[in-house]
């Protein structure tokens, strides 16, 4: 029974890994949370001064997220957002966002 049990254990883990993996939505969903701030797909409103994230170049959205997340570049929210995300979610973050227009 023990074995079983630690069959089945693995068995959910490795289904529900591979639940999330196979999500097409994922990239999207994740960026969708920027929108408050950076306007829907990444679109800024104009004269909002914020930074529009559709078609920036992945490395380069990358870096900055990655520079929040350390503290490197200062911010009044940013640096707390991007701690909540992997660096995965960051990646399907910013490979979204570079391809949007």
């Amino acid at each position: 029974m023990k074995i079983f049990t630690t069959v089945a254990t693995v068995c959910l883990l490795a289904a529900t890994s591979t639940a999330q993996a196979a999500d097409p939505n994922l990239a999207r969903n994740l960026a969708a949370t920027c929108a408050n701030c950076h306007g829907t797909n990444g679109n800024a409103v104009k004269g909002s001064g914020m930074d529009s994230l559709a078609g920036m170049e992945k490395a380069k959205t990358l870096q900055k997220l990655a520079d929040f997340k350390s503290g490197d570049k200062p911010a009044s929210i940013m640096h707390q957002i991007s701690k909540g995300y992997t660096d995965e979610q960051l990646d399907l973050i910013a490979t979204y966002f570079a391809a949007q227009k």
